[in-house]
């Protein structure tokens, strides 16, 4: 059954018997808002669009892939600003002739991922659209502490890594080769394993600034450099590249290490630390911070692609 049969309403109808609430839902879906308890008093607030054909295709990824990918690129935001992920807003539009299934699918992953943080699909809105786009906006809260922003970070901080980095980017390549292994990778791109707890401990350890790895860690951390006013060096050393990885760069003329230098999508966090800050679990030392300005691999300019920009 295409949506255009079930109808907007039918399609809401089968969307909304895939969600469940989550301990911060006030009312879900079915009026003409959520409500969401904000115990902090602030709200945290982030939102990303997929389009198909830019950020997936139907043909890699089923509807609960691409539900998993749309809530992880919000929640991981959410993480990053050291606060928990309280609650999932959801825009789709949609051609008429998608199959109702697909979207009950993406329905499902978006609720799964969400419930992985303990929050929930709490609304949204459906159109018609000739290209597929599903918009997601994710609200956080945080528990008191004080945000971890990107202008913190300090000359003589240590840059800390938590999570995954370079598998989405290498499943991408595989996929876009035609290939649909190793398993590991492929299935790294269609869902990330994004470390969600990593965000709030390293606000409570003291992280001095944050961000989300989405573009690529070179690129991202030039946001942070920047936002700081300071120089970021980061370590080649510090990257351990698994086996997978080498055998499918080896195999596809790659160096691997442009994977972990300028892919995106694993939504790993990267943060700073004061010198000498114990580093809470999970998270690794890859670089520091210094006086200064850009970013280096080895104190040496880089020569190969940063990250992802969606303008060029």
């Amino acid at each position: 059954m295409s949506i255009a049969e079930a109808g907007e309403f039918g399609l809401i109808a089968r969307v909304v018997a895939r969600l469940e609430n989550g301990p911060t839902t006030l009312l879900g879906p079915g009026d003409d808002s959520a409500i969401v308890a904000a115990p902090d008093g602030r709200i945290v607030a982030s939102t990303d669009v997929l389009v198909e054909g830019r950020h997936f295709r139907r043909d890699w990824s089923s509807g609960a892939d691409v539900g998993h990918r749309a809530a992880a690129a919000n929640l991981a935001d959410i993480a990053a600003m050291g606060a928990v992920p309280t609650a999932l807003l959801v825009g789709l539009c949609a051609p008429t002739d998608l199959d109702v299934s697909w979207a009950e699918e993406l329905a499902g992953g978006l609720s799964d991922e969400a419930a992985l943080v303990g929050a929930a699909v709490v609304g949204g809105d459906t159109s018609a659209s000739p290209t597929l786009t599903i918009a997601v906006t994710a609200l956080g809260d945080l528990g008191g502490r004080k945000p971890v922003l990107r202008s913190g970070a300090e000359p003589g901080d240590t840059l800390a890594l938590a999570g995954r980095i370079g598998y989405a980017a290498a499943g991408y390549t595989v996929l876009s080769r035609g290939f649909r292994t190793p398993k590991a990778l492929v299935e790294a791109y269609r869902r990330p394993a994004v470390p969600y707890e990593a965000g709030p401990a390293a606000a409570r350890a003291g992280a001095t600034s944050m961000i989300d790895i989405s573009d690529g860690l070179l690129q991202d951390l030039g946001h942070i450099a920047r936002a700081s006013v300071v120089g970021i060096d980061v370590r080649t050393e510090s990257f351990e590249v698994s086996g997978q990885m080498l055998d499918a760069a080896t195999a596809l003329g790659v160096d691997p290490l442009q994977w972990i230098m300028a892919g995106g999508d694993d939504h790993a966090l990267a943060a700073t630390f004061p010198p000498g800050a114990e580093l809470p679990p999970g998270w690794q030392p890859i670089g520091l911070v210094h006086e200064g300005t850009g970013i280096t691999v080895d104190r040496k300019p880089w020569s190969g692609p940063v990250g992802w920009d969606h303008f060029r």
